[in-house]
């Protein structure tokens, strides 16, 4: 159980280090950019924090132990093995880009997911946690 809680705790600073990344590239580009520059970017700041990420990591679907489809979806970033970033640039999220954040969750097996809608005015407003298993 202390196993556990040391790796929640290490995931919460991580995802404070993600949040203030995006901060950053909110405060720097603002909002009503497309998904791919807002991707680009952060991927720079996490590259300045010394943050290792994967981009556009595909997932496969997998049932009764196969795989049946090899690459059914894309992450578009991982951080540090850990922490799932799903980027939007829409005027509103809707409940399917919720269940999809929690589906990439799932099949990762990963705990925790950040929706980030970078078209918001305030991007407080714009981040999301979403969770797998808490």
């Amino acid at each position: 159980m202390l196993d556990t809680m040391n790796n929640m705790m290490k995931i919460n600073i991580l995802s404070r280090d993600i949040v203030d990344a995006v901060f950053q590239v909110h405060k720097n580009l603002g909002p009503g950019l497309f998904e791919s520059v807002y991707e680009e970017i952060l991927a720079l700041e996490l590259d300045s924090r010394g943050l290792s990420y994967t981009r556009q990591q595909l997932i496969p679907i997998r049932y009764k132990d196969q795989v049946v489809i090899e690459h059914a979806f894309k992450a578009d970033i991982i951080v540090e093995d850990a922490v799932v970033i799903e980027l939007k640039s829409v005027e509103q999220l809707l409940p399917v880009h919720y269940k999809q954040l929690q589906t990439y969750l799932r099949l990762t097996d990963k705990r925790l997911g950040l929706l980030i809608n970078f078209n918001e005015v305030l991007i407080k407003h714009g981040i999301h946690r979403v969770v797998n298993n808490l």
